[in-house]
């Protein structure tokens, strides 16, 4: 079965003055306008092209790649707003529809948002929603504590900043443990800190305990050879002076150096920290 808001692998099966007709295992076609055609191509090769409705609500194939496909997650650029919802550019001709109760908060052409894709069931068009919240679960958790794990940025609290944890639930990276410039939409690493009775899940951006030494030292001596093998850091630093250098917090950062400086990798003077010869 041809696959509505996702890449489809298909067989090239005849092609015709609009095109090519495209088929799958089941005989199923669908049209790949002639802008999309390869300049070269045989009947029966195979193709991956991503599948949507067009204006007219058929089916078609496309070889352009979306910014978002069915049951993800991205931010994407409203383009225009009228009396039916919102459009957003999602890198295709067509641009994916946002009903108005499917906004979190009204939307406004040349803003950004956060959303989800997904197929309407009564229509069977790609659709977006800015509701983001509902369609993650935290009931049924697929991460643990210490796992390594995808994050979108979703919106801030009082307590924090909301995440999207490999697509599937919700996170929190608490204020304390936030040491970069975060945006909603943006996509970083992070660490499974805690997993709350309630199934709420902490997240840290950087690895925890004793996981922390490694990448961090590795970090720090990244920036050490970039630097001519000097940092104007050192265990005495400020929070904020390390912040703004390494976007590590100041334990991290003690622990880091603590595991170079036993292995003699660097020195800790009174003006930071330099690379031993």
């Amino acid at each position: 079965m041809i696959a509505i808001g996702e890449y489809n692998t298909l067989t090239i099966l005849r092609e015709r003055e609009q095109g090519l007709y495209l088929c799958d295992e089941e005989e199923n076609e669908v049209l790949l306008p002639n802008r999309y055609v390869p300049e070269s191509f045989k009947i029966h090769d195979q193709i991956e092209v991503f599948v949507y409705l067009d204006n007219e609500e058929r089916p078609v194939a496309t070889t352009d790649k979306p910014y978002i496909k069915r049951n993800e997650f991205a931010l994407l650029r409203c383009n225009e707003v009228n009396d039916y919802g919102a459009f957003l550019d999602f890198g295709l001709v067509k641009e994916l529809f946002c009903p108005f109760k499917e906004q979190a908060f009204k939307m406004k052409a040349g803003q950004w948002y956060l959303v989800y894709c997904y197929v309407d069931e009564e229509t069977e068009r790609l659709v977006a929603s800015s509701k983001t919240k509902r369609f993650l679960d935290n009931k049924k958790l697929t991460v643990e504590k210490f796992d390594e794990v995808d994050l979108i940025v979703s919106h801030p609290s009082e307590i924090g900043m909301n995440v999207i944890v490999n697509e599937k639930h919700l996170g929190l990276i608490h204020k304390n443990d936030v040491y970069r410039d975060m945006s909603i939409g943006d996509r970083f690493k992070g660490i499974v800190k805690k997993v709350r009775p309630d199934n709420k899940l902490d997240i840290v951006l950087s690895q925890i305990g004793y996981k922390s030494i490694e990448p961090n030292a590795d970090l720090v001596l990244k920036e050490l050879n970039d630097n001519s093998g000097f940092l104007p850091l050192n265990d005495k630093s400020s929070p904020e002076a390390i912040k703004e250098l390494l976007q590590m917090s100041k334990k991290n950062f003690k622990k880091a150096i603590g595991n170079l400086y036993k292995q003699r990798i660097i020195s800790i003077d009174e003006d930071g920290i330099r690379l031993k010869s």
